[in-house]
């Protein structure tokens, strides 16, 4: 599987895509002067004690203040205060790290109203961006992700990832990390870190306790709380740090500023892989260069269709996300039972639909109403095809089995609210009063309604009448559209512009002139 990183930067906004094998699987939409606080580290100071949540509210400078459990202070919370008191009380003579003074764990079983006080000055980090009413969600655990390591002070121990099989391998990244990191600083050892030399893991280890240095720094000068500390770095380079493997094909971005940053990054992670970095330079916009443009549009949007015929109608609350899963009153396949059918609709829809949820990075509570199945293998089966779905989604996830209305309940990560992308386009017939499917997926739609004609219901010859500037389209070029389709699917096809349709609108007609009903139930809604 071949990964590409699509990079829009536009004056107002930035867009990025990540396609696998050339399908569109994670977009991420951000305006400009819109801020990215995930990983942002701040100085804050307690609000409001909430005993009764055993919370508290923290102000950090965001429009709402920020939410604080105390379940999520972390263990070291202790030590990172008395260190921040210590550093805060001689904001002109700097106080070792190494001279800090480790204090005894926090407890799980605590009061919010023991380890806080009202007004006191708190270092935080930023763990949920503000979503809808609710405003950004704060740990007391600070830590500085890097490409193969992560930094969190007063830990003091080193852990390695468990994806990491090898004994041998996790044994010499544990005794290599025990014997370079300083005192009083704790590391995880990622993934990607595998098989690395000691001068690669040396060199970001060093970066990242810099960074940590000068946080302090910023937090024994900062006057008055709220202060920001520690930024994250760029949206852009904070996903390439993350998802950056040597799978990727290619990283194509239109900026050449950004594309000097990304360039700079790569260099300085994986040197032999800064030829993958490229600057677009196309006439055509990047995304329409790249089909993302179409992917996005066909994505999107309350009802997402997938092969066989059958859609996905999603629903969003503030709560939670509610999917249903319908066959389509035309799907046909090799099935020869209604249990045959339902299982392979419902395979199909778990595969559109874990995609759906790392597009839309959907979280929360997500229920999923599949087609009902009898047989218990099936339901087996459907749930074994989402778990081996979703082992690719970065984000933390729970699938149950499906309950016995044919139900299945997914919890997902939320850490920024959903993103919905409008789909729809003005009408130029009704001037806005009323919205059609994208003009753009409209060849598609009709492609597929005569494929259903010719090869499922056994029509062969039938008419198509459309808008004039459709047909007009349709029939430009030696090769048509048009010709095409009788090469494909049979010389009886005829396509008729008729003046007196809309834009998007169609009939097919079948030899004897009666009109074939076409219409998904979708479109006669």
């Amino acid at each position: 599987m071949t990964s590409e990183l699509i990079i829009n930067v536009q004056p107002e906004e930035v867009s990025i895509a990540i396609t696998e094998d050339k399908q569109l699987v994670e977009f991420q939409k951000e305006e400009q002067t819109a801020s990215f606080s995930v990983g942002n580290i701040y100085l804050g100071r307690v609000k409001k004690i909430m005993p009764g949540l055993n919370a508290c509210f923290v102000d950090v400078g965001s429009e709402k203040d920020a939410f604080l459990h105390y379940l999520d202070l972390g263990p070291q919370f202790y030590s990172l205060q008395k260190y921040l008191t210590q550093v805060t009380s001689d904001r002109k003579k700097n106080f070792p790290m190494s001279k800090a003074s480790i204090m005894p764990e926090k407890g799980k079983d605590g009061n919010i109203s023991e380890a806080l006080q009202t007004g006191q000055e708190i270092l935080v980090q930023v763990t949920k961006e503000p979503i809808s009413t609710k405003g950004p969600r704060l740990t007391g655990e600070i830590s500085f992700a890097g490409r193969f390591l992560i930094l969190i002070p007063f830990e003091d121990k080193v852990s390695v990832s468990s994806k990491i099989k090898s004994p041998e391998e996790r044994t010499r990244l544990k005794q290599l990390l025990q014997s370079i990191k300083p005192k009083n600083y704790g590391v995880i050892v990622r993934t990607v870190a595998e098989g690395k030399r000691v001068a690669e893991l040396d060199t970001e280890l060093r970066q990242l306790v810099e960074n940590w240095e000068r946080l302090i720094a910023k937090a024994r000068t900062a006057t008055k709380p709220p202060t920001l500390v520690h930024e994250e770095s760029d949206r852009t380079v904070a996903l390439l740090r993350d998802l950056f493997n040597p799978s990727y094909e290619s990283i194509h971005v239109n900026n050449i500023e950004v594309w000097r940053d990304i360039k700079n990054y790569v260099s300085q992670i994986a040197p032999e892989r800064t030829d993958v970095v490229k600057l677009y330079r196309g006439e055509l916009p990047i995304f329409d260069h790249f089909a993302i443009t179409k992917q996005i549009k066909s994505s999107f949007g309350r009802i997402v269709s997938f092969k066989g015929g059958a859609y996905l109608v999603i629903e969003h609350t503030e709560a939670m996300h509610v999917v249903d899963v319908n066959s389509g009153n035309r799907a046909r396949n090799n099935a020869t039972t209604q249990e045959e059918n339902a299982l392979a609709v419902n395979l199909a829809a778990a595969d559109e639909l874990a995609r759906q949820l790392r597009l839309r990075d959907m979280g929360g509570i997500i229920v999923v109403d599949f087609i009902d199945m009898d047989k218990s293998e099936n339901r087996q089966k459907l749930y074994e095809r989402m778990t081996e779905n979703m082992e690719h989604d970065r984000a933390k996830h729970n699938i149950l089995p499906l309950s016995k209305f044919g139900l299945m309940q997914i919890t997902r990560q939320r850490v920024r609210p959903v993103t919905d992308m409008p789909v729809e386009e003005r009408c130029p017939t009704c001037f806005g009063k009323g919205k059609v499917q994208s003009s753009i997926l409209f060849t598609d739609t009709l492609e597929s309604k005569i494929d259903t004609l010719v090869n499922n219901t056994g029509v062969r010859k039938f008419t198509l009448h459309i808008h004039p500037y459709v047909a007009a389209y349709v029939n430009k070029g030696f090769i048509s559209m048009y010709r095409r389709w009788q090469m494909k699917y049979g010389l009886g096809i005829r396509v008729v512009p008729n003046q007196n349709l809309a834009f998007l609108e169609y009939h097919f007609y079948d030899a004897s002139g009666k009109e074939i009903d076409m219409k998904e139930e979708s479109e006669v809604k």
